[in-house]
């Protein structure tokens, strides 16, 4: 793939798994070309992580040409989100998810720190961290670009500062992952990010997956969701749950909320409780 920009510098792509990072990938090769690119990712365990991702990821890196690069958490071929969050007895570190630093964040940093290391007090001109954040997300951006800065990184946010060469992956003849039928993300499942609306298409979809939340909640003290400002533990929603499954409400994540919330209303004859933002609301510290 020929490059638009001759570049010697490293030039890294926070490669999720998702759409958006994909596409992300594409437009830095093909801006500054492969032999310049690094794709980092972390493994998630398979149970959490569909399968179709993993073949997504490939895929899109095989026609890069690149090899995936793998900053993984010790464990993570068994432990999930809810196994790091039990053995920390939390589900947040003030108000970010556990289980982003344990499985993403953290092995990133070490990686970062031993490939690229810093001299105190300045900054890596040659080297430049990606993320497919796009323009409607100004707060994710700037609060990266602040943490990385920090620790003497440039970041780049292609779809929110370039203009865009390709709309999809499928533009490439690659299907971005078949997840996105039911989710609006390439999160694990039972993402703890995630709001009423997510648990509620796990309840349905991946008992097993609601089933380890409802434990690890038990095992921890601490609900993952809040609703009205109000802890709100998976065992309490599980009536409210199997009574709007009864009622036939589709178990997706592409039904938007407000028209997801008002079927719910509709078919059960009352209105639920709706969700309030699971991120960002309850604060646990952990040991």
């Amino acid at each position: 793939m020929k490059a638009m920009n001759k570049s010697t510098g490293a030039h890294i792509v926070c490669y999720s798994g998702g759409e958006a990072s994909a596409i992300v990938a594409i437009e830095v090769v093909r801006r500054y070309g492969p032999e310049n690119v690094i794709l980092i990712n972390h493994d998630i365990n398979g149970d959490k992580e569909d399968v179709d991702i993993k073949r997504f990821k490939r895929e899109v890196a095989g026609y890069l040409g690149i090899p995936i690069t793998y900053a993984n958490m010790d464990g993570w071929e068994t432990k999930d989100q809810f196994d790091v969050c039990i053995e920390a007895k939390a589900f947040k570190v003030g108000v970010h998810p556990l289980c982003t630093n344990r499985l993403k964040t953290a092995p990133f940093h070490r990686w970062l720190a031993d490939t690229f290391p810093v001299e105190a007090g300045t900054c890596r001109t040659d080297v430049t961290i990606y993320y497919g954040f796009e323009a409607g997300e100004p707060a994710r951006i700037e609060r990266r670009r602040g943490i990385l800065g920090d620790k003497g990184y440039r970041t780049c946010f292609p779809l929110a500062e370039w203009t865009r060469t390709i709309a999809s992956t499928t533009d490439i003849g690659i299907s971005p992952p078949a997840t996105y039928a039911i989710w609006k993300h390439a999160n694990c499942v039972g993402c703890l990010r995630a709001g009423q609306q997510h648990w509620y298409v796990v309840y349905c979809r991946r008992r097993d997956a609601f089933e380890k939340a409802k434990r690890a909640e038990e095992l921890i003290g601490y609900s993952i969701l809040r609703i009205n400002g109000q802890p709100a533990f998976m065992k309490d929603l599980e009536p409210k749950f199997e009574a709007m499954r009864a009622a036939g409400i589709q178990a997706d994540e592409k039904t938007p909320a407000a028209t997801f919330w008002a079927r719910a209303r509709k078919l059960l004859g009352s209105k639920p409780a709706e969700e309030a933002a699971a991120c960002g609301v309850f604060q646990l510290t952990a040991p």
